[in-house]
């Protein structure tokens, strides 16, 4: 059985890092462990837990979101031209994560879930992202958000973003398959090269977390509840995963708010540095051997694809 106070830490974790672009994934693995939540007998379901618990992110951006949601919604019959390009975007910027992911999987999970991947996605990652704003600055031109700066600018928007600039930053995306990079990070990333702001950038990316963290969940879930052996409900209990969705909800509604405010007046580079902090931590937790980063055994079921562009 989960612990309340477990379960209400790792859905702190989830709502606070799903969105920032510093790989929530690592954070749980890390906390997981930290908390002794690894143990054989119920890894699997902490695993599951785990994935299922963005579900609290899903619903906050959904509580914020929800006029974009319900335009697109009206796009898909008829009455709402922006929201039907939108939504055809995220679908464009959807699929080659959900391809390459079945494709890639096997491979990804032999070759790059080590420490030496792990670490180097996190401090590479960390690096792009303290060169990318003033590289942005130089060649889109006007760095306030209003071009009041006297600077012509070439920004766009999320309404003006063009298929082609959506399927670069699903292209992208698919990155975040690489064990630690995070797909919050990647798909910021490729806003930002595509010519959207920093916090417009960020937006998207919400956005098209909702199918990809979506189909996680609902994928993740299910297989978990009907397969053989013990669920992640016997094991954890109701409650608790009651208690850590509904905590991931209001610190991902809280997170996401606070990081459109962030990245409106700072950009992205803080997020670098922590990655690069954080590639440092890993490094001596694994020295000390507190924790381990190794693929599951050849005869132990596969992870499921979707799993490793959270």
């Amino acid at each position: 059985m989960l612990s309340l106070f477990d379960a209400a830490i790792l859905g702190l974790i989830e709502g606070i890092t799903e969105y920032l672009p510093v790989s929530s994934t690592g954070h749980l693995i890390i906390a997981s462990s930290l908390l002794g939540l690894d143990a054989p007998d119920r890894k699997a379901s902490v695993d599951a837990f785990n994935i299922v618990i963005q579900g609290g992110a899903i619903l906050a951006v959904l509580g914020l979101y929800w006029p974009r949601v319900v335009s697109m919604l009206r796009g898909l019959l008829g009455r709402d031209v922006a929201g039907r390009r939108l939504f055809v975007n995220l679908l464009i910027a959807f699929l080659p994560a959900a391809v390459f992911g079945l494709l890639l999987d096997d491979w990804i999970e032999a070759h790059l879930f080590h420490p030496g991947p792990v670490i180097a996605a996190l401090a590479l990652g960390g690096i792009v992202m303290i060169l990318l704003t003033p590289w942005q600055r130089r060649h889109f031109g006007a760095a306030s958000d209003d071009g009041d700066d006297g600077a012509p600018s070439r920004y766009t928007t999320i309404e003006a973003l063009t298929w082609r600039q959506a399927l670069f930053i699903g292209l992208l995306q698919c990155v975040a398959m690489w064990p630690g990079t995070s797909r919050s990070m990647m798909t910021i990333v490729g806003g930002m090269f595509a010519g959207l702001r920093p916090k417009h950038a960020a937006e998207f990316s919400f956005l098209l977390g909702l199918p990809t963290l979506g189909g996680a969940c609902v994928y993740k879930g299910a297989k978990n509840l009907l397969g053989d052996g013990p669920n992640m409900i016997d094991t954890l209990g109701a409650v608790p995963m009651l208690v850590g969705i509904a905590v991931a909800t209001v610190s991902a509604a809280i997170a996401v708010k606070w990081l459109v405010g962030f990245l409106s007046t700072h950009g992205v580079a803080a997020f670098g540095w922590y990655r690069l902090v954080l590639a440092a931590v890993l490094v001596v937790l694994i020295w000390q051997g507190r924790l381990h980063i190794a693929p599951d055994p050849v005869d132990a079921p596969a992870p499921d694809p979707i799993e490793v562009i959270t």
